[in-house]
């Protein structure tokens, strides 16, 4: 009789001296990289022969969003397999709460050994934040408050922030070696979060990957965008061409870097058993989108904002290529993670499903719905609701080159949700279930303006059918109201009885 080892997992993991046996998991994001930004998407420019590989080779998943159209809300996401509204993680430099529950959380009690490089944006670093990597449930971090450049400055457990010399996305997979060697050298099974800084903007890139790309400026300076200037940290507008030179410059010196990691797991004979996983974390941002075939940018709910890059990479499960048309988000990394390692679930309300399945290709449709909402916090610029979180343990201490309100440091809120009222459920907000996605834009207190498409036969979200399709329509709009009605009830600290 063939035991299957997700049984088998638990009884090897012994008193508080655990040992995992499970597979290593690398888990990587890039920083506003959307979906048609790679070389396997058929991009005129970009060059990403380590994604290619990947997708080539892997699991493609062409579907894969993040959960939300901006940074914060979406690694709140990836973290918890929640829906960030639940948290109060609204839009970027909003935190996540203490008193959730994270993948490091769950794998540390699993016997990983569990490290975070790079990008962080859903709290302080530093170590006295409640909300910090060490905080959440990694034992080593080298991250940044929110996104970084070439010789980026970064804390090292929460301790003063150093400037390291180099481009961004090598210092990180340097680092993630160095914690890989010293988890496999311990006998510990590990798991590392690799949040790259690239392709954020303001942009820049090393003289041999901006040659790559030096006929843009040429080809695309027709047209100006905004952005912010790497010599004053604040808004500049440039010739897209120019932008778009160093925007690729930067995916590419990522892509190299993720191919050293690859080839250092296989040098020590760890990739077999190393789920390797990329995503970004929104769609392409404004300033650089010219050659989707998806509607709408970061920060818009239209697929655009929220479809990216999705690849899994596995030798020991994955043995030939396949490509998954199964609607996934970043939500959905928990669960998963859960399930190939034996781990119970926590005990709340989730939204992401367990994607393991799909490496089999046993789930061709995700069950139940997909919801995407840009909840409408600017109202409480008015209101000013208490913190959740002391506001001194949320100031930043990592500098970045954009400038906001004088600073160039990122600080982090929360707040203690108010009474529920009707105005809770506004906001910008969508819902895809059986291949048909229903938006919802409020044009006002009293009405809102609702599309629907048919994905399948309109996956540029075009062609508006909710006259057609009135009854549907209704239905899926009943199905997000219900939806929202849990997240509010999470937003207001319902979820909060159970102990990490």
């Amino acid at each position: 009789m063939r035991i299957s080892l997700r049984y088998l997992l638990p009884l090897l993991f012994v008193g508080s001296q655990s040992f995992a046996v499970g597979p290593n998991f690398v888990l990587m994001m890039g920083d506003d990289h959307g979906w048609e930004e790679t070389g396997y998407h058929g991009h005129p420019h970009v060059k990403t022969p380590v994604l290619d590989e990947m997708a080539a080779t892997g699991l493609k998943l062409e579907r894969f969003h993040s959960a939300h159209p901006s940074c914060s809300p979406t690694r709140a996401s990836f973290l918890t397999g929640r829906h960030p509204n639940r948290m109060g993680t609204f839009d970027p430099g909003y935190s996540f709460r203490p008193e959730e529950i994270t993948i490091a959380h769950l794998m540390s009690k699993a016997g990983y050994q569990c490290g975070h490089f790079g990008k962080w944006h859903v709290g302080a670093v530093k170590k006295e934040s409640p909300v910090s990597p060490g905080a959440m449930g990694f034992h080593e971090w080298l991250s940044h408050d929110n996104f970084f450049e070439l010789n980026p400055s970064l804390s090292r457990n929460g301790g003063p922030p150093e400037v390291h010399q180099g481009e961004s996305s090598a210092i990180l997979v340097d680092e993630t070696i160095r914690f890989i060697a010293d988890a496999t050298a311990k006998g510990k099974s590990f798991m590392t979060v690799v949040w790259f800084g690239s392709p954020h903007e303001p942009y820049s890139g090393l003289p041999e990957d901006l040659a790559l790309y030096d006929d843009l400026p040429a080809k695309y300076n027709d047209k100006k965008v905004r952005l912010t200037s790497n010599e004053t940290g604040g808004p500049v507008t440039r010739p897209q061409g120019d932008v778009l030179r160093e925007r690729y410059a930067e995916i590419t010196a990522m892509d190299r870097a993720i191919g050293r990691l690859r080839r250092y797991l296989k040098e020590k004979n760890l990739a077999e058993n190393t789920l390797v996983f990329y995503c970004g974390d929104n769609g392409t941002s404004g300033d650089a989108v010219r050659h989707s075939p998806h509607r709408g940018a970061k920060g818009q709910v239209y697929d655009g904002g929220t479809l990216v890059p999705g690849i899994i990479e596995w030798p020991a499960k994955i043995k030939k290529p396949q490509t998954s048309n199964i609607t996934a988000c970043t939500s959905d990394l928990l669960p998963t993670l859960c399930a190939l390692t034996a781990t119970a679930l926590p005990d709340r309300p989730l939204d992401g499903i367990d994607l393991s399945p799909v490496l089999g290709g046993s789930l061709e449709q995700r069950p139940g719905i997909f919801a995407v909402w840009s909840f409408n916090a600017g109202r409480f610029g008015k209101t000013k609701p208490a913190p959740w979180i002391e506001p001194s343990l949320q100031e930043g201490t990592t500098p970045l080159a954009k400038r906001s309100g004088g600073k160039a440091t990122r600080d982090f809120r929360n707040f203690k949700h108010p009474g529920l009222s009707e105005d809770d459920y506004t906001g910008a907000r969508a819902i895809e279930h059986e291949g048909f996605k229903l938006v919802i834009h409020d044009s006002g207190k009293t009405s809102s303006k609702k599309e629907l498409f048919d994905l399948k036969k309109d996956p540029a979200e075009k062609n508006d059918i909710s006259q057609q399709e009135a009854e549907r329509s209704q239905s899926l709009a009943n199905k997000l109201r219900d939806w929202q009605t849990s997240v509010l009830n999470s937003l207001t600290g319902a979820d909060y009885t159970d102990k990490k």
